[in-house]
């Protein structure tokens, strides 16, 4: 029997999930598919230059767990741009986090993450300041191996 896999914290849903080679007409591209937690591991990696362990934490996952999640998405970049073939990101079991807010007057308050997709700039329920940008950090109370809600994103097909 095998055990269920855990759930990758995500924090972030990109904006643009599809790309493919320029030129290409559709019907002649294979297509490789970067899940939501393989997405997250790279951005966490490269972009915010956390280390591993730093990955993993905010992912709730182990550290061998991110570089299998890191080696496997960068195979597949590697595959979509060297050999033309288009990327959709979508899918994994992600279990994802809320944002959280901060307004100037010290108000702080979580917005679940589909929302602040949808409505980038969120309002302080407390004083009606506009908060700009939502905070990085992940809450506290979020400890690791806590089970949580998770979306098991499948292809939308």
């Amino acid at each position: 029997m095998t055990r269920p896999r855990k759930c990758r914290r995500i924090a972030f849903m990109p904006g643009v999930t599809y790309f493919k080679p320029a030129g290409i007409p559709m019907r002649f591209l294979q297509e490789i598919q970067l899940t939501l937690e393989e997405t997250e591991a790279i951005r966490l990696k490269d972009i915010e230059g956390l280390d591993q362990a730093g990955c993993a934490e905010r992912m709730n996952v182990s550290r061998p767990t991110v570089q299998r999640i890191l080696e496997s998405a960068r195979k597949k970049i590697a595959d979509s741009l060297l050999n033309g073939k288009a990327i959709r990101i979508e899918g994994g079991n992600v279990e994802m986090l809320p944002q959280h807010y901060i307004c100037e007057n010290g108000h702080q308050w979580d917005v679940p993450l589909e929302q602040a997709m949808a409505e980038p700039l969120q309002t302080c329920p407390v004083c009606s300041t506009t908060a700009p940008a939502s905070l990085p950090e992940i809450d506290s109370t979020w400890g690791r191996g806590r089970g949580g809600r998770c979306h098991r994103g499948g292809s939308n097909r």
